[in-house]
């Protein structure tokens, strides 16, 4: 039988797996960077946490994740043209023996059976609105082009000192990068203003990692972003995860299996939910495996990690993934 990062490459390069994908069980995170260790994070049912770059953020009962908080008292950033004022870049300079934790989990990992993947959240379109708010962030991109671009380059060189010094102690052969492009019904902002903004930034900041032994780049927006797919493949991204039923997977598949792989095609919202059954579980997978084939696709739900809002949810697409699997193959 295949490794899980064999039946992975043989799924995203189109040869012969033997088994579907099942959700992340070929990454294995390593989360516990000094950064991350350190960054204020609400946990579910906290509010109002100001993480190290001064966002502040809640986590509410009954929701997947934290969101930033953008009430006037709030909001980090109201006037763009202010941004190097205001935006200050936490550090990223700790002493080796905070990096221990990490690098013993890096360690551990079975690297012929998984691949080490630290995790980027929020990336450079999030962090803008994290900063000042989904309406003013989308104006700015018309209103202040300049600081616009001047702020998503401050980032891109954050971006790049994390992923040097990540290399450096945990040599990952993966990446999981967050950033949400979209609603679930279309794009933040046009493909064309989208290449404009991000695709440089984004192929200095993928090319970095796969330059420094990274051999498998998985970007998570959970979305309808099927119109940035030519782009997502210029950046350099292998899998895209979160991609959701909106954006007519089959197509995707057929237009550009073989240069990018898709992950999800179970919208979390459809299984994991209060009151969640096992029985439309089993359906909702039973649907995707068979729609969207054994190629080029990854049977997973959108949500961002190994887990799920509800508990047992995770668990339970796993095992209908392999029961699937044991039908189909």
């Amino acid at each position: 039988m295949l490794t899980k990062k064999q039946n992975l490459l043989e799924t995203i390069r189109g040869g012969h797996p033997n088994r579907f994908v099942n959700q992340y069980e070929y990454l294995a995170f390593v989360l516990t960077d000094p950064f991350n260790l350190e960054d204020p994070y609400p946990e579910y049912g906290q509010h109002n946490i100001t993480n190290n770059w001064g966002v502040t953020l809640s986590w509410p009962e009954g929701t997947p994740g934290p969101f930033p908080v953008h009430d006037d008292a709030h909001r980090l950033l109201k006037d763009i043209t202010e941004w190097k004022k205001i935006i200050k870049a936490p550090n990223l300079i700790f002493p080796e023996e905070k990096w221990e934790m990490a690098i013993k989990e890096a360690e551990a990992v079975d690297r012929s059976d998984q691949f080490v993947a630290p995790m980027i959240a929020p990336g450079l379109f999030e962090r803008l609105h994290y900063f000042m708010g989904m309406e003013d962030s989308l104006v700015n991109f018309y209103d202040e082009p300049e600081a616009v671009a001047e702020l998503i380059k401050y980032l891109t060189e954050w971006e790049l000192q994390y992923a040097e010094t990540l290399c450096e102690h945990l040599h990952p052969d993966a990446l999981f990068h967050h950033d949400d492009w979209g609603s679930q019904k279309s794009t933040f902002i046009s493909p064309d203003m989208f290449g404009e903004f991000f695709v440089d930034a984004y192929k200095e900041i993928y090319g970095y990692y796969k330059s420094h032994g990274v051999e498998l780049i998985v970007h998570h927006s959970d979305s309808y972003a099927a119109t940035l797919v030519p782009h997502m493949i210029d950046m350099g991204i292998d899998i895209w995860q979160g991609v959701m039923t909106s954006n007519n997977i089959p197509d995707l598949i057929q237009k550009y299996g073989g240069k990018i792989s898709f992950m999800g095609g179970i919208d979390s919202a459809t299984v994991d939910h209060p009151g969640w059954t096992r029985e439309e579980v089993k359906q909702e997978v039973r649907r995707a495996c068979k729609e969207y084939g054994k190629l080029y696709y990854i049977p997973s739900a959108s949500q961002g990690l190994n887990m799920s809002t509800f508990e047992g949810v995770y668990e339970a697409l796993s095992e209908e993934i392999d029961n699937c699997s044991k039908e189909m193959f």
